[in-house]
């Protein structure tokens, strides 16, 4: 009986296990049904649309960067294809300094390259490649592909480049592009552009590389590519082609900017050559230059602390943001003025005594004395006297008021960026300047004569005096100065005008007009004009106005003498002109830092302009510009200098000079 019980016994254990098991299989085995479902069933769209992307990758298709070129054709900046090795940090299995060294016995790969790496390293997200090397040879692709297995995380990778054949001609014209950098990466998160810039590793910096980046860039395309387990790309099943980015056709004549650019010399400075019925920027020079091309795979530290510490300073534009006292080259707008409103008349004159006293303190010409002077004289021979005078009988809000039309402390509106609105000084100006001085805010008659020869206050950008002695060309018609003329669709080809119109009319009578325009003939063709000289024998007729303007005021009694004064402070030399005078073809404002009189540094540069876009005539050997001053203290801009000395052009008394022709 025992033993029949223990075999039921275990018998029904077994039974019970079995169950148990049965149970445990039937659970499992709903589980595994019930995940099915869910995979194929409630979840098969997801699921299918993630292995469809395991399968078939999205890939950018990079736009062609648009061309820049002058206005005859000539290329200015343009792109070709190269390889480059990139490393992509996040993929690396060994450290990065080992990896690169590895890599070097494959490529060259020099000091230059490794900093360069590690500078852009710190401007570009970890899970971004960064190239080591560019433009790579044939045989240096052949030998890392050949032991590629080796390097997980770095790959060979085909990218457009983009060139300035010219180097440093015209480089604050066409600016330059670099890597995205991290700020300019996050500036695109949520934005339109952020699937636009997908695969783009480039941006606009400066120039008109940045202010038309959306029109140089184009628009990004993408490919469907299908890939194999191991992620090689087996085949392309579908594209959307990109569309290349705008082609921009400039206003400059780079052979012209050329024949300026040489005439500078070693001289630093800046001119603007503009044709005054269009407003078309003809030439734009800021010199010293640089090269573009050093920032396209990213500057090196050497080259980027010389161009940073250079006293040239060769990376400020100038043009656009160097602001200058404009000296005589201010009289013409004054004589104007002074027969709009009444306060002279042409046949107006007066015996000049060498000097105009207001108060206790005697504002001096250079010249003791000039004689008998009417208005037309004193523009030909820049009699300060004359000016002084009439300045204080206008007042400065009248000044103010009048110069404004002109363009004068005003954005011209340029498509360029970081344009300066440089100072054209009025009572209220000066009371907002001088708020925390109370002292300093009330405008003193002093004040305004000075600011009547160009001096005390004024302070413009050569590109505000440009486009004034453009308007004045063009009988008051304004027309926005511009450097790109026409912008070329890149898909289409079709061509717009950037200025098809005047901006407006300055409401000038043609008579006083015709007057200032006589007067300013004659000081580039009558003896004892201040641009006499320089345009002796010239094949055309130009008109133009002379300026010498002070950086930093001299005590009082003291002459100037360039030789005793550090070189950074000696005088500016400036010229104002345009020609045909009849019928102006080109008007040019010119600033030379540091030199002396407007007549012997800064008329010729204009003369050899004109000579070539009036006549083809080019330079030759003999007429090479003198060296650059040189000085013991290193140089510095202008406006820098002025801030440094006080922005003071006269002394609080005693005898103030005048301008120097």
């Amino acid at each position: 009986m025992t033993g029949l019980h223990d075999n039921e016994r275990e018998l029904h254990m077994f039974r019970t296990r079995l169950t148990a098991v049965g149970l445990f299989v039937f659970i499992c085995f709903g589980l595994l049904v019930a995940r099915f479902v869910w995979l194929q069933v409630i979840k098969h769209n997801d699921y299918a649309a993630l292995a469809e992307d395991n399968r078939i990758a999205i890939v950018p298709v990079v736009p062609n960067r648009g061309l820049i070129l002058d206005r005859n054709g000539v290329v200015l900046a343009r792109n070709y294809s190269a390889y480059t090795l990139e490393i992509t940090p996040s993929k690396l299995q060994n450290s990065m300094d080992s990896v690169i060294d590895e890599l070097a016995k494959l490529v060259e790969i020099d000091a230059k390259d490794r900093k360069r790496f590690k500078h852009l390293l710190e401007e570009t997200r970890n899970f971004e490649s960064v190239p080591i090397r560019t433009r790579l040879t044939d045989d240096e692709v052949a030998r890392f592909t050949a032991q590629r297995f080796r390097f997980p995380g770095v790959e060979v990778q085909a990218r457009l480049f983009r060139q300035y054949p010219l180097g440093e001609v015209a480089s604050h014209v066409i600016g330059y592009i670099g890597r995205i950098n991290q700020a300019e990466a996050k500036a695109f998160d949520g934005t339109e552009d952020e699937a636009n810039y997908n695969g783009t590793d480039h941006i606009g910096k400066e120039g008109l590389e940045k202010s038309y980046e959306k029109v140089l860039h184009g628009q990004t395309g993408y490919e469907e590519v299908e890939k194999s387990a191991g992620g090689r790309a087996i085949r392309t099943l579908s594209r959307t082609a990109a569309t290349p980015g705008s082609n921009l056709i400039l206003s400059v004549d780079i052979e012209l900017q050329k024949v300026i650019e040489e005439a500078f010399g070693e001289f630093k400075g800046a001119l603007v050559a503009i044709e005054p019925s269009t407003g078309d920027i003809l030439a734009y020079v800021s010199k010293p230059g640089y090269d573009p091309n050093l920032f396209v795979d990213g500057i090196d530290t050497q080259n980027w602390n010389e161009l940073n510490t250079s006293p040239d300073r060769p990376m400020v534009n100038r043009p656009l943001s160097g602001t200058y006292p404009p000296g005589s080259t201010f009289k013409p707008y004054m004589a104007l003025a002074a027969l709009e409103m009444g306060f002279r008349t042409p046949a107006s004159g007066f015996h000049d005594p060498g000097y105009f006293m207001l108060g206790g303190h005697k504002f001096r010409d250079d010249k003791p004395d000039h004689g008998y002077v009417d208005l037309y004289r004193s523009i030909v021979i820049s009699c300060d006297t004359f000016y002084y005078q009439l300045g204080y009988e206008m007042g400065i809000d009248r000044i103010h008021d009048f110069m404004q039309q002109f363009g004068f402390g005003q954005l011209t509106g340029i498509d360029l960026e970081h344009e300066k609105t440089g100072v054209l000084p009025s009572q209220a100006w000066k009371r907002d300047r001088f708020k925390k001085d109370r002292g300093m805010q009330k405008w003193q008659g002093g004040d305004t004569v000075s600011v009547s020869i160009g001096q005390g206050y004024n302070n413009y950008t050569p590109l505000q005096l440009a486009h004034a002695v453009a308007t004045l060309a063009n009988d008051g018609v304004v027309m926005k100065p511009h450097l790109v003329k026409i912008v070329e669709d890149g898909a289409t080809r079709s061509r717009t005008l950037t200025v098809p119109k005047e901006s407006g009319r300055i409401p000038l009578k043609q008579e006083n007009l015709d007057f200032v325009k006589r007067a300013m003939v004659g000081v580039n063709t009558e003896p004892g004009g201040t641009g006499y000289r320089p345009f002796l024998g010239a094949g055309y007729i130009s008109a133009g106005k002379t300026g010498t303007a002070q950086v930093v005021g001299i005590k009082a009694n003291e002459k100037y003498n360039a030789k005793t004064i550090a070189s950074h402070l000696r005088d500016n030399a400036l010229f104002i002109a345009f020609a045909p005078a009849d019928k102006p073809r080109i008007a040019i404002a010119v600033v030379v830092e540091n030199t002396g009189f407007g007549s012997e540094f800064a008329a010729p540069i204009v003369r050899k302009a004109f000579d070539y876009y009036l006549l083809g005539k080019r330079p030759t050997a003999k007429d090479a510009p003198p060296p650059a001053p040189k000085g013991d203290i290193e140089t510095m801009p202008a406006e820098e200098a002025r801030a440094e000395a006080g922005m003071a052009t006269h002394p609080p008394g005693g005898e103030t000079p005048g301008n120097k022709e």
